[in-house]
């Protein structure tokens, strides 16, 4: 089993560069694969957690660096959301339970993404609907053991928050500053037993396929575009979870 692991650089590289050019982690792609192999769950949710945390910071300094992040408009949805996913990441939750949550939430995001109307014109939203957003969606990506950058940007496309390259951005950022927060409140409620070298491995995998991803959205890519596809795979992969879960 330790071998077929190693499985999982290739394919974690491809989900980096795909999810990493609209501005996501990865995470909910990184749990449906590892969900795949006889991982204890809670090992499932930190690796998820960790790659998410490496993708999308290379993914915020680019973008930043580019100028596409902005952060006064930015600063509602992560202070509601940081302590919000903090507790979700101590929320304890059955195995069969967790697997079918993550499914359905999966679906619904795969449904936003795909069906989401085309941009236009952005407008402001009131402070406290941001914040309310972010907390909601920070506690589900605690629970769910992912950044919660799925989600999040469906809604702000739906709601014309900002210009498509503005809220890969955001996402970006949200996704890290929820991760870690997740990650945080996980290490004080589990214990992990993870190969380090196979962990590191993973973490350089994403890191390099995160860069990439990222540059290409920067310089070439529409991310509306690969939000599409992002959003067939995210389908794909819940309605696997819902059929081994629910049937099983």
């Amino acid at each position: 089993m330790e071998s077929q692991l190693y499985l999982l650089l290739p394919i974690f590289f491809v989900i980096a560069i795909i999810y990493s050019a609209a501005g996501f982690g990865g995470g909910s792609s990184y749990i449906a694969v590892l969900a795949l192999f006889p991982l204890d769950f809670a090992d499932i949710r930190l690796i998820a957690l960790v790659c998410n945390i490496v993708v999308v910071s290379g993914s915020v300094y680019l973008f930043r660096k580019n100028g596409f992040l902005k952060l006064n408009r930015v600063w509602p949805l992560i202070f509601c959301s940081i302590p919000m996913a903090f507790l979700g990441g101590r929320f304890k939750i059955d195995e069969k339970l967790f697997f079918i949550v993550l499914g359905l939430v999966l679906f619904c995001a795969a449904l936003l993404m795909l069906f989401q109307s085309k941009h236009a014109e952005h407008k402001k939203l009131p402070k406290l609907s941001n914040g309310l957003i972010g907390g909601g969606i920070g506690f589900l990506s605690g629970v769910v053991g992912i950044g919660g950058g799925i989600f999040l940007s469906p809604v702000l496309h739906l709601t014309k928050w900002n210009l498509p390259k503005v809220i890969a951005a955001t996402t970006a950022l949200f996704i890290l500053v929820n991760s870690i927060a997740g990650l945080a409140g996980q290490f004080m409620t589990n214990t992990f037993s993870l190969n380090p070298m196979l962990l590191f491995l993973l973490m350089l995998s994403v890191f390099i396929g995160g860069q990439i991803g990222s540059f290409v959205s920067i310089k070439k890519l529409d991310p509306l575009t690969v939000r599409k596809v992002s959003g067939i795979l995210i389908l794909f992969v819940a309605v696997r979870i819902l059929y081994k879960w629910l049937l099983f």
